[in-house]
């Protein structure tokens, strides 16, 4: 009995050990490099396992004691707004509420060549809450099935929808990683733009699979996930944010806002297995008739259905000449 006592104790601290040198590996490499992060972990393995050879207790100790440094350091990581951004996602929208209307600044609108090539824009349009009539979500595949880029697209009575996109926000040369999402490598950023610009490029340019599902939502529900989006872009600007690939990621950021509009949302695999949301939203009666439709395959069909700008306040206040861009999600 004292020997299988005495197992079970190196078994547990050997456990605690390796999932602390697993989680600071991946944290370290990610903002320190490779070598860095193995010499710090393999070496700081090697101390603990020393000192648990030596004494149980100063084992412990010195494994405690690494996770608090640890630990400290990585809260120590702070989310910023003035890095140098990739031209695309440069700019996070930013929201005015005056007289009943939302004004909506340095909404995207490029105009793309291919899918790293583009004329930059940003614009200026005002929408009225009380004029959403519909809301698509929009899912984009562009590798595995199981896995997809969900977009949110509002339709008004009265102008041109606007899009909005949860993204991860790159820096100039930065390309998406799994491993850095889960470690703080990246910011969050709440793109809004116009449909020919963040539908286009992925039918387009990027020859994902869009698919579009018309959500039953009432008015008021569509008003009030309107001005969730609204209320993202401000708390945002006001404090950045980190992505994470599980807890902030494109979806569970729009579900959490979505608890406002049903409170018995339950959590469920498919809201990180993102291909999977159209799914999950069926099941939880959230999809309207038709049950989808696939995104037109060129611009031109996008641009068809749109209505002419009517109360849309409208300004470009930036053209600059083309620029190539990594165009990441």
């Amino acid at each position: 009995m004292t020997r299988l006592k005495l197992i079970l104790r190196h078994a547990i601290f050997a456990i605690f050990a390796i999932c602390l040198a697993l989680w600071a590996a991946g944290a370290l490499t990610v903002h320190a490099g490779n070598t860095a992060a193995a010499v710090l972990v393999f070496g700081g393995l090697f101390v603990a396992g020393i000192a648990r050879y030596r004494s149980p207790l100063t084992g412990w100790l010195v494994l405690l004691t690494t996770g608090v440094m640890l630990g400290g350091w990585y809260h120590s990581l702070t989310p910023r707004d003035d890095r140098a951004w990739a031209v695309d996602v440069s700019r996070g929208a930013k929201a005015e509420q005056s007289d009943g209307l939302v004004t909506l600044t340095d909404m995207r609108d490029f105009d793309w060549r291919d899918r790293q090539t583009a004329d930059p824009a940003w614009i200026t349009r005002s929408y009225d809450p009380a004029q959403v009539v519909s809301v698509d979500a929009i899912a984009s595949v562009w590798d595995s099935p199981d896995i997809a880029h969900i977009l949110a697209r509002f339709h008004f009575a009265d102008q041109e929808p606007v899009v909005f996109s949860v993204e991860i926000r790159r820096e100039e040369g930065e390309t998406f990683n799994e491993i850095g999402g889960f470690f703080r490598q990246f910011e969050l950023v709440l793109i809004a733009a116009t449909e020919e610009d963040i539908v286009s490029l992925r039918t387009d340019h990027r020859k994902e699979t869009v698919e579009i599902y018309p959500l039953a939502l009432t008015a008021d529900q569509s008003r009030d996930l309107f001005m969730a989006y609204v209320d993202l872009a401000n708390a945002l600007q006001d404090e950045p944010r980190f992505y994470n690939t599980l807890g902030d990621n494109c979806t569970t950021v729009v579900y959490k806002m979505a608890l406002n509009l049903k409170d018995d949302l339950p959590l469920d695999w498919r809201l990180i297995l993102t291909g999977h949301v159209p799914q999950y939203l069926e099941a939880q009666g959230m999809l309207a008739e038709p049950p989808h439709e696939h995104a037109p395959s060129n611009a031109e069909a996008i641009k068809q259905p749109l209505k002419p700008m009517a109360s849309a306040t409208l300004s470009r206040n930036e053209s600059s000449p083309i620029m190539s861009l990594r165009s990441d999600r």
